[in-house]
């Protein structure tokens, strides 16, 4: 789950007071590339998407295309290995490049004691405690399919 985001993202600062929490499957590909897929609740449906990253050759370092001008690092900033991770990625646009945390975390609520670990991030990255939404438990999709 995609429990919290901070980012600096337009479109995300305009509808982060709007949003709840996603779903986030991440696969390994067999060449050591990870793959994202998310279900965003959005009005009326879900939104179903997928990033594809490859692997940098750095441990936690991804990399990913968004067409020919959208270049994407992600970078796993910390995690246990089975309740959370932060995620730290950058979107280098020429139009609008951006960055964004995120906290994955197996269970729909983070525990206060990861939300923490997020908060002492967001300064290191360039982001301000304003850019952050803790995003609320999600339900079923407005169009009635479910998460499953």
């Amino acid at each position: 789950h995609v429990t919290a985001t901070a980012s600096n993202c337009s479109m995300f600062l305009k509808m982060k007071d709007r949003m709840k929490a996603s779903i986030t499957t991440i696969s390994f590909t067999p060449e050591g590339g990870l793959a994202m897929k998310f279900v965003w609740p959005l009005l009326d449906k879900c939104q179903k998407f997928e990033l594809l990253f490859q692997q940098s050759g750095q441990a936690g370092h991804y990399m990913g295309m968004c067409g020919q001008q959208h270049k994407r690092d992600l970078l796993v900033m910390e995690t246990d290995y089975n309740h959370y991770a932060i995620l730290h990625e950058a979107h280098h646009s020429q139009t609008e490049p951006n960055t964004t945390l995120q906290l994955l975390t197996q269970e729909q609520n983070a525990s206060p004691q990861v939300l923490q670990k997020l908060m002492e991030l967001i300064p290191t990255m360039g982001l301000t405690k304003d850019m952050l939404a803790i995003l609320p438990k999600l339900g079923e999709c407005p169009d009635g399919t479910g998460w499953h």
